[in-house]
């Protein structure tokens, strides 16, 4: 896979607004790219992107409309 120039949890600890506001729709669809097809290392950098997809929705939601089948925000039943 190749590097590509986004900001990402494996560069930073922090998700901070000014990472979030460096997004366009140009690098949401790397992002949700690397995350549909799941080719991580380590499954910790795939929760890092999700991590980073989830921010974004929440703070940029004009970006991530197309990929919120990649957040699983789905209530759900324990019992």
């Amino acid at each position: 896979m190749q590097e590509s120039n986004l900001i990402s949890i494996k560069n930073s600890q922090q998700i901070t607004p000014e990472k979030l506001y460096a997004f366009d729709e140009e690098k949401v669809a790397v992002l949700a790219k690397k995350l549909e097809e799941d080719d991580y290392p380590t499954p910790f950098e795939g929760l890092g992107d999700w991590h980073l997809l989830r921010a974004l929705a929440i703070h940029r939601p004009e970006l991530t409309r197309p990929y919120l089948h990649l957040i699983d925000q789905e209530p759900f039943d324990e019992d």
